[in-house]
């Protein structure tokens, strides 16, 4: 088997059969392929797209390149959620307390932050002495014992993904939706769970920014869970706007707890119910309806918040800080962003946003930047609320007291203020089973 026409196949529209794409994947896994060989096979896949078939050959390819992992020593389902980012999206530390708080175990892996997105492993590690990493036997002893466990990816998951994605990045062909479905559900898959809800973004703040494209995303890689036994629902929902009030580490923990208080901000209230809901369903807690009744009352009675304050404590973090969130520290500098007119704001880019976070520290460019845990931004107005001029639109936090005014620029330019206030958009625009 040649690599050349494998490319040539592909190139002239050809479908891929299922050897053919394991001994591609092999190569890229070995280095027995060059990157100028896997760059061109990306490209043409690019243009000429795959079949379900190839991109399920591929996913599961992408999946067996590393380390997978075993989790048949946990005792009850399994159910996770997985998101594809966006910017105040701190969800899970919402959705894992209330759905393990009815004893569904959430044995979680998530990952860190990198360029306009926040990642739940800093925001975990902004809580003082929280480990991220258990081993495989604290791990699980943890899950069995409580349910609930979230970790830093310390596996060598999908090593094929990281060596095509690096390549997909410098050569222009990182929006194909078979590399996209590939290399996110290749990564998911090699957890072992039976059911798995996913979150995919869509809107100015995600990586696919129209509705059709995260919907066919969304289908594609349903299909590929499926095809793996998996049980399988995604949530298309709303990054045109930030979501919550909070953006950076500490901050973002702070509203979940106040969430978990039943004192959220209406939107991620929604949104993390709804996805709440659809894991508690998935694991045969009952009808979606059923399960929202479920999901509202482990806030309303205090369950979920209790669930985070036990894993806080069984992973080492000051439970404290959970308990009483006045105790976390404060960035020393603050400033509060000024409307320059009066009137609705009409539209916010939210990338544009999560960049004016990391320009005050609370993420990273690049993989061994340090994470001001305490810097970020509060949201005083978001899209559809009234301003008037000289009030607050926003407040930032950084310890680093330069970058408030290229963050402040960064914000102002983001923001659109019109005479008409705009036409709500829906939190989730679509559910595919």
């Amino acid at each position: 088997m040649r690599m050349y026409d494998i490319i040539k196949k592909k190139r002239d529209g050809g479908e891929l059969t299922t050897e053919e794409i394991k001994y591609f994947i092999g190569g890229v896994t070995d280095g027995s392929i060059p990157d100028y060989q896997i760059s061109a096979l990306c490209m043409a896949i690019y243009f000429r797209g795959m079949t379900q078939r190839e991109t399920c050959d591929l996913t599961f390819a992408v999946r067996d390149s590393g380390e997978k992992v075993d989790f048949s020593a946990i005792r009850g389902i399994r159910v996770d959620k997985h998101s594809t980012g966006g910017v105040g999206d701190k969800t899970s530390l919402v959705v894992a307390p209330i759905v393990a708080s009815y004893g569904i175990k959430v044995a979680k892996m998530s990952g860190r932050g990198l360029g306009h997105t926040g990642g739940t492993v800093d925001k975990l590690e902004a809580i003082s002495g929280f480990r991220t990493t258990l081993s495989d036997a604290e791990f699980i002893e943890q899950v069995n014992k409580i349910g609930l466990a979230i970790v830093g990816q310390s596996k060598q998951f999908a090593p094929a993904d990281k060596k095509l994605y690096a390549l997909r990045d410098v050569t222009a062909t990182v929006d194909s939706m078979p590399l996209i479905a590939a290399s996110i559900m290749g990564k998911k898959l090699a957890a072992d769970d039976d059911c798995i809800v996913l979150d995919v973004k869509t809107g100015s703040g995600s990586f696919m920014k129209t509705v059709e494209k995260s919907t066919e995303l969304a289908r594609i890689m349903v299909d590929i869970g499926k095809r793996a036994g998996k049980k399988m629902v995604a949530l298309i929902t709303n990054m045109d706007m930030p979501l919550g009030y909070a953006i950076g580490n500490s901050l973002e923990v702070i509203e979940a707890v106040e969430t978990l208080r039943g004192r959220g901000p209406a939107d991620f209230t929604e949104v993390c119910i709804t996805l709440s809901a659809h894991m508690l369903s998935l694991a045969g807690k009952g009808t979606y309806e059923e399960c929202e009744k479920l999901a509202r009352t482990a806030i309303e009675n205090g369950s979920a918040l209790n669930k985070l304050v036990e894993t806080v404590k069984a992973q080492g973090g000051d439970s404290a800080l959970i308990e009483n969130t006045d105790n976390f520290a404060r960035a020393k500098y603050s400033f509060a962003v000024k409307s320059p007119m009066s009137g609705y704001i009409l539209d916010a880019d939210t990338e544009a946003y999560g960049l004016a976070s990391l320009a005050l520290g609370a993420g990273r460019n690049r993989a061994d930047d340090v994470i001001d845990y305490s810097a970020g931004i509060i949201l005083r107005k978001k899209t559809g609320d009234f301003v008037r001029e000289g009030e607050d639109i926003a407040v930032l936090y950084s310890n680093n007291e330069s970058s408030l005014a290229t963050a402040q620029k960064q914000l102002l330019s983001a923001t659109v203020i019109g005479s008409e206030k705009p036409q709500a958009e829906p939190l989730v625009y679509g559910v595919i089973k």
